[in-house]
């Protein structure tokens, strides 16, 4: 079938190569924000982001079904990314992030289900893991940037009132994540505090879960008689 064919060909990029995915994901996160926020090169952002997260999900679901959840989310998060630039609609702005915001939750839930499962633990799900550490931050930007939308002021910038944009939240997202704290943006109202400190919490956590998991792989050497 067509969209077997397609989820196939789509998941073959990163088949077993979660290290180029995590590649792309650094390099992504580390290139976008010298792209100029025009409606061009949003769009152009939007897709790119799209197509990774869509090509992880076909890495690592394996199936048929969680491609073609991807696309669902995928496409409309693109439609309405579109009409938001091509009319300012700040609605379809809102929906668009929802839908990308549920795509990168699906693609965070196949990475862990690959990474986590019981059998033992290679390269690639170790790369797996920390392309499924960019997909969180990423994750919580857009959670910061709706907030944003439904709470207006709930960011300041160096104590002043701020309306940031979504690469600003995700600088913010990654200090957060990484309990960097800079303290040049930070939460003001109480939604944005309860989110930062979810994201503080699941940062440390992934840590430690992730380490618990790997001394889980090797089982203790046997006792010295």
């Amino acid at each position: 079938m067509l969209i077997q064919g397609m989820g196939r060909a789509v998941g073959g990029i990163f088949y077993q190569r979660c290290f180029y995915l995590f590649l792309m994901l650094m390099a992504f996160i580390a290139v976008v924000s010298f792209i100029e926020p025009t409606r061009l090169g949003r769009i152009v952002i939007a897709g790119a982001n799209a197509f990774l997260v869509v090509a992880t999900v076909a890495s690592v679901g394996r199936n048929t079904l969680s491609f073609v959840l991807a696309l669902v989310l995928a496409g409309p998060g693109l439609v309405y990314q579109w009409i938001a630039l091509q009319s300012g609609d700040p609605h379809a702005l809102v929906i668009s992030r929802w839908f990308a915001a549920a795509l990168y939750a699906m693609g965070i839930g196949y990475l862990m289900r690959y990474v986590f499962q019981r059998q033992v633990m290679t390269a690639d799900k170790l790369f797996g893991a920390a392309s499924m550490y960019l997909l969180l931050g990423v994750f919580w930007a857009f959670l910061y940037a709706l907030v944003e939308n439904y709470h207006p002021g709930s960011f300041t910038l160096a104590g002043q009132p701020t309306n940031p944009g979504f690469f600003d939240f995700v600088y913010f997202s990654f200090t957060v994540l990484t309990s960097t704290g800079f303290g040049d943006l930070a939460p003001l109202g109480r939604q944005a505090r309860g989110l930062c400190t979810v994201e503080q919490i699941v940062g440390s956590l992934f840590v430690a879960i992730l380490i618990a998991r790997l001394a889980g792989v090797y089982p203790p050497g046997a006792k010295a008689e």
